[in-house]
């Protein structure tokens, strides 16, 4: 059991950044009757989602604390991977949301966050993609 563990992890993480960014909030913005109101529930979805790579990251590192005092040789851990999908998370959060929540500067503050949430997305896929392939010899 613990061995699936983090491949469950990293395909909860990678999945809900997927289904959230490129699916839910696009639809938003379609189907909702106004931008602001789209925006709002986008705001509540990005939000949730933070939490969501913050636990998943979280759990993969505590994972793996143990690779960073095993001999170079052992397979290794997606660990990069996983701590700055993590950082940018927590950035996006943090740091960006609240300046587009309170529309100062939209435009810059929007572009960063969608080039932070694609980054994101792509250390999740770094993070599935290893730990879904053949075993690694120790």
């Amino acid at each position: 059991m613990k061995h699936r563990l983090p491949l469950f992890a990293a395909a909860l993480w990678w999945g809900s950044l997927t289904a959230i960014g490129f699916l839910a909030v696009p639809m938003l913005f379609k189907f909702l009757p106004t931008p602001a109101m789209a925006g709002n529930m986008a705001a509540r979805l990005f939000t949730a989602q933070a939490w969501v790579s913050v636990v998943c990251g979280v759990v993969l590192l505590l994972v793996y604390k143990k690779q960073a005092i095993e001999p170079a040789g052992k397979a290794r851990a997606p660990v990069v991977f996983i701590v700055l999908g993590l950082l940018l998370a927590l950035l996006i959060e943090f740091a960006v949301a609240p300046r587009i929540v309170a529309r100062e500067n939209l435009r810059l503050w929007h572009g960063a966050g969608s080039v932070m949430y694609a980054v994101q997305w792509l250390c999740a896929a770094m993070c599935l993609w290893r730990l879904s392939g053949p075993a690694r010899p120790a």
